[in-house]
This record gives structure tokens, sequence and C-alpha cells, in this order.
């Protein structure tokens, strides 16, 4: 059976899922915030910068943080929402139909201190669902009030490489894309993207998954199609050495791959729910 282990991890709260076969993920109490997934041959699959700050009020640079209700700065909230920056309550999982998969629950709903920040009545529940050689992250949020509200969000996946300058990303080719680093508007025309310089760019999501190629093996990509986006980062030399929380050379060992809702906002009736998930699965 999975194992469910309450520890604390430099410093804050997390709870650790171990599987049977080997596979474990890590989620710190603090933003709901997954910070490790490794496979049973013992291969971490996440990138976790050695100078994330775990102060219990900053978001944890690394992992997948959760950006909601807001993407990056498009709006008036701070960068990418507030959830990412408070404590998130850990729930009974739903009863496990197979033992060869494990889930881990998590929810926030507002209080006085998130309302101060966000006027909105809301539940968030991030289902962490882990079997052998996939990580599934499922976000459900509902409007538990009485007037509509929109967000945007996404789950910033940071997956581990070995070297930025080795990695391969495949399945973008044909996709619209918006190059946030030169600011232009284009299809994408190259089968594989490699990445040697700051890479930021938002795309419309594939109806296939994608697959990231390094040497530690490749790992298959896919989304909801709730996700209406895709997007891809890496901070590259220049960023990377300018990023407080992040090593000079971090850039080398981390790729960026999200699944989001960016360009149109989600319009949420009372009593609704939107459901997006992502799921990274070891080939």
């Amino acid at each position: 059976m999975p194992s469910f282990e309450t520890i604390v991890f430099r410093g804050q709260p997390a709870v650790r899922l171990a599987l049977p076969a080997g596979d474990t993920c890590t989620v710190a109490v603090h933003g709901a915030h997954v910070l490790s997934w490794t496979t049973a041959d013992g291969v971490e699959r996440l990138y976790l910068s050695p100078e994330a700050l775990f102060d219990g009020r900053s978001a944890i640079r690394g992992g997948v943080p959760i950006c909601w209700p807001q993407f990056n700065q498009r709006g008036s909230l701070p960068k990418h929402g507030f959830v990412r920056n408070v404590p998130w309550r850990v729930a009974p999982a739903d009863a496990q139909s197979v033992t060869s998969a494990a889930d881990l629950v998590f929810v926030l709903e507002d209080d006085e201190a998130t309302r101060a920040v966000w006027p909105e009545a809301f539940q968030a529940r991030l289902t962490v669902t882990l079997a052998p050689g996939v990580l599934r992250l499922t976000l459900a949020v509902t409007n538990t009030g009485t007037t509509p509200w929109h967000f945007t969000g996404a789950l910033h996946s940071y997956l581990a490489v070995d070297d930025i300058a080795q990695a391969q990303l495949e399945g973008l080719q044909g996709a619209q894309r918006w190059d946030a680093v030169r600011d232009e508007r284009q299809v994408e025309a190259a089968p594989t993207l490699r990445f040697d310089t700051e890479f930021d760019s938002v795309y419309a999501a594939p109806a296939a998954p994608l697959r990231l190629l390094q040497p530690r093996g490749a790992i298959e990509i896919a989304q909801s199609a709730s996700c209406t986006e895709t997007v891809v980062w890496n901070p590259g030399a220049a960023l990377s050495a300018k990023l407080a929380d992040m090593p000079d050379d971090g850039y080398r060992h981390m790729l960026c791959v999200e699944a989001a809702r960016i360009d149109e906002a989600v319009l949420l009736a009372p009593a609704a729910q939107w459901q997006g998930w992502q799921q990274l699965t070891v080939l």
C-alpha cells in the first residue's frame, strides 16, 4: 500500500507520498507546492532551486507552483496571484480504486487574509496523483459565492534536465506562439525546440502531448483541453544570474513546461467548478 508521511522540508511542513514500486512525491503545505517527484529508479524529475526561499511567505522557486487566480502580471493582483504564497489544508483523499496509484489532496478556501487581496469566495482543490512513472496534478476551483468572477492561471512545472543545451522539446510545431522575449507573434516552425538563450513563449496548446527528450530519459507532457495554452520558459544565463533565489547556473538544469489558461480568462458562475490538469509520464 502507498505510505503517507508528514515531514519537515527545509523548515516547512510537507507531506511525502511513496508507492511500493519506489516512486515518491513531496508536497509543501505552503502553496500546495509540489517540491519533488522521484521515480522508482531514484531519478528526480522536478527541479527545485537550492536557493529557493522557505520562509512560509514567499513563493518557492522550482517544483510546481500554482499560479492562480492570475497569471504573471496580467492584472492587479501580485505576480502569479496569491495561492502559492499561503498555506493550504491537507484533506482526505477519495478512496483509492487501485493500489498502484495514490492521491494527495490539498484545499484552500477564502478567508479574511485572501479577501484582503482578492474579494471573491472560492474553494481551490489540488489533487496530486502518483502512479508508477506518472505524476498528475489536477486543480479544481469552485465559485462558492453569489456573484461570478474570472481568473487565469497555470501549473508552473519546473522539469529537471541534465543540461539545457542537450534538452529538446517536441510537439509544438504549427502552434500559434507569442514570444515574450521579442514580443512577437508567429507560428512555431521548428519540429523540435532547443534552448541556448532566454526562452519565454506562450503557445496555443496542441491536442497531442509534448515530449521532453534528454539523456536522463524522455517525459511525455499532457494537459487538459481546459488549459488552452502551454508556456515554455528557461531564463537563460543572464536572467538566471539576476534571480536571487536561483544559482547563476540554475538555468542549465531546468525547463518550465506549463499547463495554462491565459489568453481568455475563465468566467465562473456561482456554484460552478472548473478543472485543469497536467500529467507527466516517464517514457
